[in-house]
């Protein structure tokens, strides 16, 4: 019932930027944490940045300083901001949310990735 829906992805040079969006839609009591995961090829899937519904943040520390994660909650949508891209980013990016589709429960979503590639 909840679709997680993520754009933004693409090409970009270092130093360059790019936003990545994941909207959530569908049977949606409430959000909790929204947040944004990574995997680069034979690497493992970390994480790069999560925001709770109050407002809290962390972000891993190879891109603190660079990434910037907001939501908006009117619209169920989380955003990455990647500024002074490194070719070390390049990965698939995934969105995970913590949702609750009714008042007592609450299960982890994901996106179904989108690619970011930077080039030296």
């Amino acid at each position: 019932q909840v679709q997680l829906v993520e754009s933004g992805g693409g090409l970009a040079q270092a130093g360059g930027s790019l936003r990545l969006s994941c909207a959530a839609s569908g049977s949606i009591f409430s959000i909790n944490t929204m947040g944004w995961y990574r995997q680069a090829p034979r690497k493992q899937r970390e994480l790069v940045a999560a925001k709770t519904s109050a407002g809290s943040t962390d972000n891993t520390d190879s891109v603190k300083g660079r990434f910037t994660i907001s939501r908006d909650n009117t619209k169920n949508t989380v955003y990455l901001q990647m500024n002074s891209l490194k070719p070390e980013d390049t990965a698939d990016y995934y969105c995970n949310t913590n949702i609750s589709t009714t008042s007592w429960d609450i299960l982890p979503y994901w996106g179904q990735g989108t690619q970011v590639t930077v080039s030296s």
